[in-house]
């Protein structure tokens, strides 16, 4: 038997076929809802669309509606619930060419209690989500937590689009799976796009090899990959009747591993969680206002700069990638291995903090890309600082006369690259 949607008779109506297709034109998913609530509010009032538009034209229309408005309050529906009813019966009637003004106050119409009570999840708990994920999962939950996509841009509403391999633009397929430069490029199309503006994420190591793993485990079951292949594809196992998987399979996926996790949220929490960390990036200066808007898919400056020139110059996207590479360390939830660049980063943080530097102030440095002789003369420049400051208080000295500096009353604060050492006088 066929699937139908609740409400969909509703069409054999040319009126509401036409409100219909004229809401799909700019959103399916609103035309849907729209077309469900407007049906749901006829059985509850046991009237019909037509009747609707009859009964508006009268004064009681309104009282009748204050009515179902105190009804759905005292049955402790939420205000941003009721309010729905309020705007699809308004778009009905403005199609129609009805003005209807509905002066109907309701109570709370801006607060949804279970998103206000929703919160961002930790790192911790976002790891537990990927473990319990499927292969597929584990390449839709990075790439809203990680690019902050929304699941419609993963597969669109109806299955008709989403986003495909060809769209990771560092992406080479071939006997082996590639990325040619970390972090990728991920581009979304202006019809993917919930504002109707082409833009461009990124996404990093961790979600790079999920995603690898992932295609890699397809090519193994016999598919051939190209880059007009869907990013998410099918179970081998089900029926595929659409091109691309529906929002509705790529969130199914996200909620599984939700449960699962023994998690509660909504796997749109996975963008928040995205958007929080940005906050955090942004107030320490590592990516600025206009590129995260940019990359969350809000138009501003750089979105008008982008679609009217069709192409930000290279090394501003460049800039970008620096940026958001910057980033990842409040989004990824693996920690590196010890290594020895990391290594080395760790002992650079330590002698930027023990000869001054504050953590905000190393936060905003890209030391590995600062050289051996730039570092040093970050070190010089912070202790000429400090010993302008300071005046005799703190000394710089060869390391051999540390033991005679303490006994002069000194204490020992740094060694510096340049093997010397940073003394400070007791008070």
């Amino acid at each position: 038997m066929t699937y139908k949607p609740k409400y969909d008779n509703l069409m054999e109506n040319p009126k509401i076929r036409r409100w219909f297709e004229n809401l799909k034109a700019k959103s399916i998913l609103t035309a849907t809802v729209y077309r469900r609530t407007l049906g749901y509010y006829c059985e509850l009032e046991k009237t019909t669309p037509e009747q609707l538009l009859t009964d508006m034209e009268k004064l009681e229309f309104r009282d009748n509606f204050l009515d179902f408005v105190r009804r759905l309050e005292k049955e402790g529906k939420a205000g941003s619930y009721i309010v729905r009813y309020k705007k699809v019966l308004r778009s009905w009637a403005k199609f129609n060419g009805i003005d209807i003004k509905l002066d109907v106050n309701i109570a709370n119409e801006n607060e949804s209690p279970t998103l206000d009570n929703e919160r961002v999840p930790s790192k911790e708990e976002l790891s537990r989500l990927l473990r319990k994920a499927t292969s597929r999962g584990r390449v839709s939950i990075p790439i809203m937590a990680f690019s902050g996509f929304r699941p419609e841009t993963l597969g669109n509403y109806e299955g008709t689009d989403g986003l495909r391999l060809g769209d990771i633009k560092e992406l080479k397929i071939s006997d082996e799976i590639e990325f040619t430069k970390i972090p990728a490029t991920i581009m979304v199309k202006t019809r993917l796009s919930k504002a109707r503006n082409q833009y461009f994420s990124f996404i990093g190591e961790e979600g790079i090899t999920y995603i690898k793993e992932y295609l890699e485990e397809r090519k193994k079951n016999g598919e051939e990959l190209t880059y007009e292949s869907p990013l998410l594809q099918f179970d081998v196992r089900g029926t595929k009747k659409n091109d691309f998987m529906r929002t509705m399979l790529v969130t199914r996926d996200i909620r599984e591993a939700i449960t699962t996790a023994g998690l509660k949220m909504r796997p749109y929490v996975l963008r928040a969680y995205f958007s929080t960390a940005l906050d955090i990036a942004e107030s320490k200066g590592l990516i600025s206002h206009p590129w995260r808007q940019f990359i969350m898919g809000h138009k501003g400056d750089i979105e008008a700069r982008y679609s009217t020139n069709k192409r930000l110059p290279p090394d501003m996207i460049e800039e970008m990638r620096e940026s958001y590479r910057k980033c990842l360390k409040f989004l990824e939830t693996r920690i590196s291995d010890v290594s020895e660049d990391n290594a080395k980063l760790f002992l650079q943080q330590q002698l930027l903090s023990a000869v001054g530097y504050k953590q905000e102030e190393i936060d905003k440095l890209d030391l590995s890309s600062v050289s051996n002789e730039d570092f040093q003369q970050l070190l010089r420049d912070k202790v000429a600082g400090a010993m302008s400051d300071n005046g005799a208080k703190q000394k710089v000295i060869p390391v051999n006369e540390i033991e005679q500096y303490i006994s002069d009353g000194y204490d020992f604060e740094a060694v510096l690259p340049n093997g010397k050492a940073v003394m400070r006088l007791r008070f």
